[in-house]
């Protein structure tokens, strides 16, 4: 069978404070446009049956908005006369298992789909292919006897493709995410393996692949290009399909300020901004710029050099005043400097207390050996 794959949407996930001339938010909709785009692509590829790998739903309680996108998009599958099999994942499964799934109104409105939502191991056969679907749980005990399930349940005259959403130690994430669950690779027992919940795609083992994200979330995201991915069950090759036209985040090259006048750097500011594509999310790093140099800089006219461009952050590090102790040299320091930092920093969609006590931790771990 040729199965084309969507990884992680993130429907309704917003930010920024940019609205479409309807009043959407901005990156909503870019959201949207990606994830619609991907449905056209995999039934471009013509294939046998579609796959969801999980969080289509930026959270458990989708507006109506964001419900009616995932709807048009089913009935779009149904009409082209292809199955789909799809899971939830760990953005857009409920905590608490009473609350219900925002899958269960979808899978009552396509009963001719299969859905993987209920905190269970379900099964479904395709022909000549049996899947196995591990959707996100509550608990990682609960997902390893789930997997330990998929493993004893395994066919002996038909390819077993699992579908999960696990976060796996093999693939180093740029950051941590709520509610993940995670499990090593080996206990993925199947003959393929495709994964949802990590935003790029990536190969984690022979037959084991993370089929990547449909839009890039944040500047901590991998700058891959995004899309789907296409699966031959028979062969066991799986491609990755790029999205095009989605919106760029560029990172330029940083502005190293220390001995610069305010003219040198409102002039580097004003070029990095300006050659940066249309439309774009901009990320400017400014490092060692002394602050009476940087107060002198005429802001105004670095925005009006960057009207192109949705939004433009620009992050700077001061240059040391004169007598000032390294940070390096001091734990306790890079501690307040940790502190002061993070409060700064985009991440939206991540969980920030957990960010922040790991680097506590890491602190607090490296002055104890160094001491």
């Amino acid at each position: 069978m040729k199965i084309a794959a969507i990884g992680d949407a993130h429907l309704g996930r917003s930010y920024y404070p940019y609205t479409t001339a309807e009043g959407v938010n901005q990156r909503e909709r870019d959201f949207e446009i990606s994830f619609e785009a991907a449905v056209d692509l995999a039934l471009a590829q013509s294939p046998d049956a579609v796959i969801w790998l999980g969080d289509v739903f930026d959270h458990p309680r989708p507006t109506f908005r964001s419900f009616r996108i995932a709807q048009r998009a089913l009935a779009k599958i149904r009409d082209h006369g292809i199955t789909a099999v799809i899971i939830s994942g760990n953005h857009d499964t409920p905590r608490l298992p009473g609350t219900g799934s925002p899958y269960s109104p979808l899978a009552d409105t396509f009963p001719e789909f299969h859905f993987a939502h209920r905190l269970a191991y379900e099964r479904f056969e395709l022909p000549g292919l049996l899947v196995h679907a591990v959707p996100q749980m509550l608990t990682v005990d609960a997902t390893k006897e789930a997997l330990a399930e998929v493993d004893n349940s395994r066919s002996l005259d038909r390819t077993n493709l699992l579908l999960t959403h696990p976060r796996v130690p093999q693939v180093e994430p740029k950051y941590a995410d709520i509610n993940e669950i995670e499990v090593d690779a080996g206990l993925l027992r199947a003959d393929l393996v495709l994964l949802g919940h990590y935003h790029s795609h990536r190969k984690v083992l022979p037959g084991i692949w993370y089929a990547g994200a449909t839009d890039t979330f944040s500047f901590a995201d991998d700058p891959d290009p995004k899309g789907i991915v296409v699966l031959d069950t028979d062969t066991g090759v799986c491609t990755h399909v790029p999205l095009e036209g989605q919106r760029p985040m560029v990172t330029p090259e940083p502005i190293h300020a220390l001995g610069l006048s305010p003219d040198e750097i409102q002039a580097a500011l004003i070029d990095r901004v300006a050659a940066a594509p249309a439309d774009a999310v901009v990320r400017l790093y400014v490092d060692g710029v002394a602050p009476e140099a940087w107060r002198l800089v005429d802001h105004e006219v670095v925005r009006e050099a960057g009207a192109h461009l949705l939004h433009a952050q620009i992050e700077r590090t001061n240059a040391p005043a004169a007598g000032q102790v390294d940070a390096g040299d001091d734990f306790g320091n890079l501690a307040d400097l940790w502190a002061r930092w993070l409060p700064q920093q985009d991440l939206i969609g991540f969980d920030r207390d957990r960010i922040r006590d790991m680097g506590d931790d890491y602190l607090a771990r490296a002055q104890e050996q160094a001491s």
